[in-house]
Formats: C-alpha cells, sequence, structure tokens
C-alpha cells in the first residue's frame, strides 16, 4: 500500500520486484489512492509501469493530511486478497498505518512499515499510541535513512530494521545522450528540482548566484508556497532574466530536465520539525551524469558520498564557491559527473532497491510461515 506509487515512475520498483520474485512464486498487489497533495502540489494516480503484478486504486480520505488520511476499503481488500505479507509504505504514527496493520493482523499477514522520520519526536495522542502499538505489529521496519533507523532505535524498536531507499532510478531511462554532450552551451547550466519551500534552501541558491561572475543560467522544476516569495527574491538580486521557472513536471519528463544541466543543487536546510531524508532528486541528476552539489543537511551526504560537492547548510559563500569552480573548470564537472552516474549504478538502481525489499518480503514470507505452523501445532 503506497501513495508514492501514484507517480508513474515510481512503479518500476513494483515491476522490478514481481519480476525479481517471479521465481519465488510472488505474486505482488499493489494499493495505491486515486491521488496525494501536498504543499508541492497535487499528483493525480499515473498507472504507466504496470506489468507482471496487479494495480488497484482504492478511495482515500483526508487527503493530504499526512498522520489522519486513511483507506476505507483496506481491510475488505486484504480480506479478499488474503496475502501473506503487508508492506505499509508509510509512518508508523499514521493513522492509516495503524488501521493497516491491525487490518493485517486480522487477515493473518506478517507486517511491515516504512519510515523517513530522521528527527525524534515525541507524538501527542493518538498518535503515539498507533506508533506504538505498530512497533508491536511490525517485525521488521524499512528506514529509509540511516538517521530514520537510529530513531527507530532510540524509540524502543526492537524488531529488525532495514535500511533501503524508499525508490530507486533506472539509470538506462536516467542515462546522458552523446548528443545532450555534443550540444553543450558555454553557460554553465544550473538546476534545481523539488517543492519550492521554505526547507528546500532555493532562497539560498538564488543569492548563490546573484554572485557569480560568468554565464550562467538557473532552471527551477517544481511547485510550492514559497514561489511567489522566491521570484521576488529573483527581481530583487536582479537575477530573473537567468532564470527559468519550469513549473511541476510529469515524472516521464524528469531525464529530459537533467539533460539541459551541468550543475544540479540540492540546497535543504535543516528546520525543526524536518531534515532532509535522502533527495531522490539527487539520484536522478547523478544517474543522468550531471555534477551535483548538496548541503549536509541529513541524509544528503550518504546520498553523495565521494562523487558530488558537499557545502555547510545555509554557507552561502561555499556554495557560490563550488557553482564558481565548476563554472570555469568543466574537467571537474565532467569528473563528478561520471563519479555520480558510477554510484548510482553501485547502490541506487530499482533493480538493487527491488532486490534488497524481495529479501524483506522473504523474510517476512518465513515468519508467516513459522507463525501458521506455530498455530497450527497448538491447536493439536
Amino acid at each position: 500500500m503506497s501513495k508514492a506509487l501514484v507517480v508513474g515512475a515510481y512503479q518500476r520498483k513494483a515491476e522490478a520486484i514481481a519480476r525479481l520474485g517471479s521465481a519465488l512464486g510472488l505474486e505482488l498487489f499493489v494499493l495505491i489512492p486515486p491521488a496525494w497533495q501536498d504543499r508541492r502540489g497535487s499528483q493525480v494516480a499515473q498507472l504507466r509501469h504496470t506489468q507482471g503484478y496487479s494495480l488497484r486504486v482504492l478511495p482515500l480520505r483526508f487527503n493530504g493530511n499526512y498522520h489522519l488520511h486513511y483507506y476505507p476499503t483496506l481491510a475488505r481488500e486484504l480480506a479478499a486478497i488474503r496475502p501473506h505479507v503487508i508492506h505499509m509504505d508509510e509512518e508508523p504514527y499514521n493513522l492509516a498505518t495503524w488501521l493497516a496493520l491491525r487490518a493485517a493482523q486480522h487477515a493473518g499477514a506478517t507486517s511491515t512499515f516504512f519510515t523517513w522520520q530522521n528527527l525524534y519526536r515525541r507524538y501527542p495522542l493518538p498518535f503515539r499510541w498507533f506508533e506504538r502499538q505498530n512497533y508491536g505489529r511490525a517485525p521488521l521496519a524499512i528506514a529509509g535513512n540511516h538517521d530514520a533507523a537510529a530513531v527507530l532505535r532510540r524509540k524502543g524498536y526492537g524488531g529488525t530494521v532495514a535500511i533501503i531507499p524508499q525508490f530507486g532510478v533506472d539509470p538506462q531511462t536516467f542515462a546522458r545522450s552523446p548528443s545532450s554532450i555534443a550540444t553543450a552551451t558555454p553557460s554553465l547550466q544550473i538546476g534545481y528540482a523539488g517543492g519550492l519551500l521554505p526547507d528546500k534552501g532555493v532562497d539560498l541558491l538564488l543569492q548563490a548566484c546573484a554572485g557569480l561572475q560568468g554565464d550562467w543560467h538557473l532552471a527551477l522544476a517544481g511547485q510550492g508556497e514559497a514561489g511567489t516569495a522566491l521570484r521576488q527574491l529573483s527581481e530583487q538580486y536582479q537575477i530573473a532574466q537567468k532564470i527559468t521557472w519550469v513549473g511541476q513536471l510529469d515524472s516521464d519528463a524528469m531525464p529530459a530536465f537533467y539533460r539541459q544541466l551541468d550543475v544540479f543543487v540540492l540546497p535543504s536546510r535543516t528546520l525543526p520539525n524536518w531534515k532532509e531524508q535522502f533527495g531522490r532528486v539527487l539520484i536522478e541528476a547523478m544517474a543522468s551524469e550531471v555534477a551535483v552539489i548538496g548541503s549536509d543537511s541529513g541524509e544528503i551526504p550518504n546520498v553523495i558520498g565521494d562523487a558530488g560537492l558537499i557545502f555547510p547548510e545555509g554557507a552561502i559563500d561555499t556554495l557560490r564557491a563550488h557553482l564558481q569552480n565548476l563554472l570555469t573548470a568543466r574537467s571537474i564537472r565532467d569528473a563528478l559527473g561520471r563519479a555520480g552516474r558510477q554510484r548510482v549504478i553501485e547502490h541506487y538502481t530499482m533493480d538493487a532497491v527491488a532486490t534488497q525489499t524481495l529479501a524483506v518480503y522473504q523474510q517476512l514470507y518465513a515468519l508467516n510461515m513459522q507463525q501458521a505452523l506455530d498455530r497450527q501445532l497448538g491447536r493439536q
């Protein structure tokens, strides 16, 4: 069950799991809502990569409310499917997860949940109850980053924790074509994609670009509540003519966006209630052989490794110096682009994520079979 899988490109993960699991007799059902909305806008469900598994759209209540959304027909679906394993692709403190894991227990399934939450937070009731009960119902949890795994342990989760990114990328889809390299412009093409939100630090990127010496252009893909303020800031810094506001792009349009870039920047800033949880746009840009620069917020340094440049979050001068260096030294940005793509191939392909996720399903299936045997022996 995954609201993230409304995005068509992400459904490649389900196809990969189904393909890799076919030899094991895996039958995969993916349940998604008709749409999901948040501060970045609304994403309507796309049915694009649906080979090898069953994709079903379920009604959703309280769309956009992270803590209170839920699927009113989910228990009925599970009773009909009778699965051995339930993967609730959602935080353990949410109502949707509590209802799903309770329904899974009634259906005789073994459950797991997914968490990005990399800040230690004590939630008010009833969400603290949901979280505690979900810990008891899931013998294995999937954490999307190292800090999230540490938070689970600090909160007392006693099960197994697997650290697996929520999604990988298809390196062929994001491969940089020889023609795009041959037609590279002398101007440094800088890009950002994601929410136009305060926590993403796009204002810092505008300020850093405003002080660059030489020819450059900035493309911003996305939308969000800070969009108007950022446009005003670009006017204030007198760089509006150097910026293209691309708007929110369809997932299938993202490879073409990255191919236009020389450098991709993710300048996230940590706030009291948020720090960067992964930065999927980083691995998409890296797979596209684009040099990447990221702040040191949250998981960003672990994702980039030594295949890109890191700056202390909020350090505009350091970010500007990185951009200036890449503006004048194409050989460095080309080398970073090659290193980034290699890192993605080694760690962040959709097949790699699918393989790790399938291993989790196998562990849960073995537990389910053991529990079923224990119940049978107990009745004899």
